[in-house]
């Protein structure tokens, strides 16, 4: 048996050789091969170095490098395309996953779980963080069932699933609806994410909401059908505020004056219609990023496994 492991890397001068570490006591208690494949996701500190250095000490480790920042869901993607174990485990270079929740993860794959999901339950992080986690992925619940409380990146995937995932060839994706898309049995184990010790998270404010959009408009038609939908009851009402504005007009010859509720229904109407815009933009652009065909990702520097 061999087990891959694939962990982006982005700023994380300082946690690679102990997440190394931990990752060599793991393989030998399992008694599996292994590889371990780094993705330098452009950092611009010191990680490069030290994952050179891992390289040069472990035959077994491979890095990618890229020639800037393209995101973490870029570099899980990169590193799923050069997995070559019979199952690969995702995790973050930061130690805020237990490790030692792979043993599990590996019984249930053993079980016939083709895809085991390590879901979050609770966090050892700030409030503000645990509390904007909380309503990400209440809300991702809501357009997609699926999704288990919390979230997750921590997984295990067979080779089968991860030949079917590595055929999705599309730009601003959402990497969890696209796992969990994919229908394979799955099995999840609960979890609490260890408080980071070493340097600090790089998940902005700004990732966050980009993440949130490309998961609502990826994995459901919700924001195209509540347009629809509020569409047809704004006519609807609007039709009948009509009638009767007609009606008390010629049969009780009743003025409709005054500026504010002109200026409250078209405030609302303009609103609603440049935020109906705005969804409509944003699949647009979707749409025409496709179209380009750009990579999702360049590759600067390979160093793998020496023949």
């Amino acid at each position: 048996m061999k087990l891959s492991f694939v962990i982006p890397v982005y700023r994380n001068e300082g946690s690679l050789f102990p997440t190394y570490n931990k990752l060599i006591e793991l393989v030998i208690q399992l008694q599996f091969q292994y590889e371990i494949i780094f993705v330098n996701d452009g950092s611009d500190d010191l990680s490069i170095n030290e994952l050179i250095s891992l390289h040069k000490k472990d035959n077994n480790v491979k890095v990618i490098s890229f020639s800037r920042n393209f995101g973490q869901v870029a570099a899980v993607i990169a590193g799923l395309r050069e997995v070559t174990g019979d199952a690969v485990v995702n995790l973050s270079a930061d130690l805020q996953e237990p490790i030692a929740l792979i043993h599990e993860m590996v019984a249930k794959w053993k079980e016939g779980n083709e895809i085991v999901i390590g879901h979050r339950i609770d966090r050892e992080d700030g409030f503000i963080a645990n509390k904007a986690s909380n309503i990400f992925y209440k809300l991702m619940q809501y357009v997609n069932p699926k999704m288990p409380k919390g979230g997750f990146d921590f997984m295990l995937i067979d080779k089968k699933a991860l030949e079917v995932l590595n055929q999705i060839d599309e730009r601003n994706r959402f990497f969890q609806g696209d796992v969990l898309w994919l229908g394979f049995n799955t099995a999840f184990i609960p979890y609490t994410r260890l408080k980071r010790t070493i340097g600090k998270s790089q998940w902005s404010l700004s990732k966050k909401l980009k993440y949130f959009i490309d998961g609502l408009l990826n994995t459901s038609y919700v924001p195209i059908r509540l347009m629809s939908f509020l569409g047809i009851c704004f006519s609807f009402f609007g039709f009948l505020y009509a009638l009767v504005i007609v009606y008390n007009r010629f049969i009780h010859n009743t003025p409709f004056t005054g500026w504010a509720p002109l200026m409250i229904i078209i405030l609302i109407i303009g609103g609603l219609i440049m935020l109906m815009l705005g969804i409509i933009g944003e699949y647009v652009w979707r749409t025409y990023d496709e179209t380009r065909k750009r990579p999702i990702y360049i590759i600067k520097d390979k160093f793998i496994k020496d023949e």
